[in-house]
């Protein structure tokens, strides 16, 4: 079977740069072939052209200029095209790059890697990156559920016009962004001049593929001081009251333990908060030491889709510790918590 193509998608609200990074990974001497799916509303289709003419890529404009949920079978017919092409040596690519509208919810662009067995039999989703402009990105976070949702998603987020803020402000802009996600990595960025080593082969979704595990997630990362500690109940308390007023619909939580899990509890738990609160949770993710298993266990999720896979063996000084972290609307982290204490051994 050949290697599966990786699939990166490109989000974020109008004017956050995207466009602009994309002309930066296009134009850059990479040496990979990159086909993108572009949709932009307004003037931004403009650089369609300019980026066909610039690199001589291929660039797929949908036909309604929009991925969003109702239609993502346009997405799909597209992908499914690209590579029927490729096969046929019509057209030669390594690698897609998707730019969603400003106002899409990435979760169905997600889902279409997994859900459709063709798709899913050619492509691999590497990565969502989303772009975040420090100037407008509070206005944008505090009345946009979909500036949330992108924020939620991200494995990796690119703040853009940091230099057109003061330094305290893009701090609390940065905090409230690992509060609603801390496990997307955050770059400032000047003007979408991202190396492309942040961009490409990120593997941070890997429901299709070997799980690869994060070296640094099981450690106690700092900014996560005020998601775990047991005295802050529901992870929006920290010490910084100036903070307070964001409280965002996106949140996050972390679940650590040192006991093990019931693998057939937990399984059925998972699977039933997943038929419940699929659509409110966008990503999540986690290592867990299983009763009865050597190897650490990673799975992963999206939406109601979820993967898991064994990963390498515990160490034999390694402390067997399981961490979990969760990302979605509005999730009740009292159920989610009380059902995983039940799925523990001890």
């Amino acid at each position: 079977m050949s290697t599966l193509i990786p699939a990166t998608i490109v989000t974020g609200f109008l004017g956050s740069g995207k466009t602009t990074l994309l002309k930066r990974v296009l134009s850059e001497a990479h040496g990979s072939k990159i086909a993108v799916i572009e949709n932009e509303f307004g003037e931004e289709n403009i650089d369609s052209d300019i980026l066909v003419r610039e690199s001589g890529e291929r660039i797929v404009q949908m036909s309604n200029g929009c991925i969003c949920c109702t239609i993502r079978d346009d997405l799909r017919a597209t992908l499914a095209d690209l590579a029927h092409k490729r096969r046929k040596g019509e057209i030669a690519f390594d690698r897609v790059i998707i730019e969603t509208t400003g106002i899409a919810d990435p979760g169905p662009v997600a889902q279409t890697f997994f859900m459709d067995d063709e798709v899913a039999s050619q492509y691999m989703l590497d990565a969502i990156l989303t772009l975040v402009d420090a100037v407008h990105a509070d206005q944008q976070l505090d009345t946009r559920q979909e500036a949330r949702r992108q924020v939620g998603f991200a494995d990796q987020i690119f703040i853009s016009k940091a230099d057109l803020v003061s330094e305290d402000a893009l701090a609390a802009l940065q905090h409230r962004l690992t509060h609603m996600n801390p496990r997307a990595r955050q770059s400032v960025v000047h003007f979408g001049e991202v190396p492309l080593a942040q961009v490409l082969d990120l593997k941070g979704f890997n429901l299709n593929a070997k799980l690869d595990i994060d070296p640094d997630f099981l450690k106690a990362e700092e900014h996560e001081h005020h998601h775990h500690d047991h005295d802050h109940e529901h992870g929006e308390h920290c010490n910084h009251p100036h903070h307070h007023h964001h409280d965002d619909d996106v949140k996050s939580f972390v679940f650590r333990t040192d006991k093990p899990f019931d693998p057939a509890k937990l399984e059925d738990f998972l699977g039933a908060i997943v038929q419940v609160y699929g659509p409110r949770m966008l990503r999540y993710k986690g290592v867990l030491n299983m009763r009865g298993i050597d190897r650490k266990v990673v799975f992963q999720g999206v939406h109601q889709l979820m993967g898991s896979d064994l990963a390498a063996p515990w160490g034999a000084q390694e402390q067997r510790q399981s961490k979990m972290v969760f990302i979605g609307i509005d999730l009740p982290r009292d159920i989610l918590e009380q059902g995983l204490q039940q799925c523990l051994i001890g």
